[in-house]
């Protein structure tokens, strides 16, 4: 008997019947996703973006008019990426926004798994407490939460006291790992009964010794042609980056100063601690100035040009994907 190959059409109608049959028993061909699954090189959904806190901050004094303290729990802005809106995220595995305690008012405490930290932009009063140990908010102090410590947020000055937060949400999420609580008596900084794990020279970072050591390193050497002048922040031991999950450094552009093109894994937050300067992000190009935040997504090639002297705070999630062996940079030529 003569056998006929088989059609193009008949064998796109047997596979077609055999898909609907895996599926039936919840399996799926990787064949038809391993492109998607499996990219060439990273391929971000997010979008390079930039909040001019010009913009912004009459949004965050509108908000405190709107909604108190207690009623909000936590009064804050969502940064979110123009790409992922709905999501509460500015890259993808990290949370930011703009929070605002006015004077005389309390954030209550609370605590969740997520750690976060804490880039003062504005304050003449403002304190956060950690586990019951309170410590002073200055402009450009760096302040971290650790994980599922309780925390509280105050105002003892006579102007609105602002910061920037970025938490590891999603991280933690993505593990199915969050938990909450809150304390119905809402104990702060000022509860004598409970005694700190912590000390605040483990969990603050105050800008005047930022600056003064990133002075050192210009008055010292050349910058380094990708980053200009940077250091990063380290825990209390100084052995490991700040915070387990969230990498954090600041870095000082000497006025003219042009950065080569860079790129890495880890999508970056940049928020601007002080000068005015103008960043090349994949295709967009973004002028910035004090406390303005951009970012740069995962594997997005990025230059920094300063306008003026200008110092910039970083925030990724490098710490993470270098734990687990991810972590990937390119640099190109000066």
């Amino acid at each position: 008997m003569k056998v006929f190959p088989e059609t193009l059409n008949a064998r796109e109608a047997r596979r077609e019947a055999f898909y609907e049959r895996a599926q039936a028993q919840d399996l799926a061909p990787l064949w038809q996703v391993i492109q998607g699954l499996v990219p060439r090189e990273p391929r971000s959904p997010a979008a390079p973006a930039r909040w001019r806190f010009a913009t912004v901050r009459p949004f965050l004094l509108e908000a405190a008019d709107v909604i108190g303290a207690l009623e909000a729990e936590r009064r804050v802005l969502v940064l979110e990426n123009p790409a992922l809106h709905g999501q509460s995220k500015i890259t993808r595995s990290l949370y930011a926004g703009l929070q605002i305690v006015m004077p005389g008012e309390i954030a209550p405490a609370h605590r969740h798994v997520a750690s976060a930290l804490r880039l003062v932009l504005e304050s003449s009063g403002g304190y956060t407490s950690v586990d019951g140990e309170r410590t002073s908010m200055a402009p450009g102090d760096f302040i971290i939460t650790p994980s599922f410590c309780w925390h509280d947020h105050g105002n003892l000055g006579d102007a609105p006291v602002i910061w920037l937060d970025v938490l590891d949400v999603h991280l933690v999420n993505f593990f199915d790992s969050a938990f909450r609580e809150e304390l119905a008596d809402r104990p702060t900084s000022a509860d004598q009964g409970h005694r700190p794990a912590l000390t605040p020279a483990s969990f603050n970072y105050p800008y005047s010794r930022t600056r003064a050591t990133l002075e050192k390193m210009a008055h010292r050497g050349n910058p380094e042609p990708h980053c200009g002048f940077k250091m990063r922040y380290l825990n209390a031991a100084g052995a490991d980056w700040a915070m387990p999950t969230i990498a954090t450094w600041a870095q000082l552009l000497p006025q003219g100063f042009k950065s080569a093109p860079y790129r890495s894994t880890d999508g970056t937050i940049f928020a601007v601690i002080e000068g005015r300067g103008r960043s090349r992000i994949g295709a967009d190009s973004f002028e910035w100035q004090q406390h303005d935040v951009f970012v740069v997504p995962s594997w997005c090639e990025a230059s920094h040009e300063a306008h003026e002297r200008s110092v910039l705070f970083g925030a990724s999630d490098r710490v993470a994907q270098e734990r687990l062996g991810l972590w990937r940079e390119q640099r190109a030529s000066a």
